[in-house]
C-alpha cells in the first residue's frame, strides 16, 4: 500500500503542471553591464538595479502579462522617466522608452 502512495504521488508531481512567474521576471543585464532584478510588486513588475554604477535605483514599472508589458521606464544615469513598454522573446527582453511617444529609444536586455 505504501509503495502504491509513493508512486501515485510520483505521478501527480510529474504529470501536475507548474505554475512559473511571468516571462518578465527574473535578472537581466542591461547594455551597459549592469544587472536588473524584474520582480512582482502589487498588481506590476518593477526593475531595480542590483550591479553596477547605478545600483539600488529604480528604473521602471510594467504591468502587464505573458509577452507584452506596459508603464514607464526611468533612465538611472538622468533620472527621468518615459512612458515605455516590453517584449519578452525568449532569453531577451526588448525595452522601448519614449518622450511625448515620438522620441523613443530600444534597449535589449538579455537574461542572466
Amino acid at each position: 500500500m505504501r509503495q502504491l502512495l509513493l508512486a501515485i504521488t510520483a505521478i501527480a508531481a510529474i504529470t501536475t503542471p507548474t505554475l512559473s512567474a511571468e516571462p518578465i521576471v527574473g535578472k537581466w543585464r542591461a547594455p551597459e553591464g549592469g544587472i536588473v532584478k524584474v520582480t512582482s510588486c502589487g498588481n506590476a513588475y518593477c526593475a531595480k538595479v542590483i550591479t553596477g554604477e547605478h545600483k539600488g535605483k529604480s528604473v521602471g514599472q510594467m504591468s502587464g502579462a505573458g509577452l507584452e508589458y506596459v508603464g514607464t521606464v526611468t533612465d538611472p544615469r538622468e533620472e527621468r522617466t518615459y512612458s515605455g513598454k516590453a517584449r519578452v522573446e525568449g532569453g531577451r527582453l526588448t525595452l522601448t522608452g519614449c518622450a511625448l511617444k515620438i522620441f523613443c529609444k530600444t534597449q535589449i536586455w538579455v537574461r542572466v
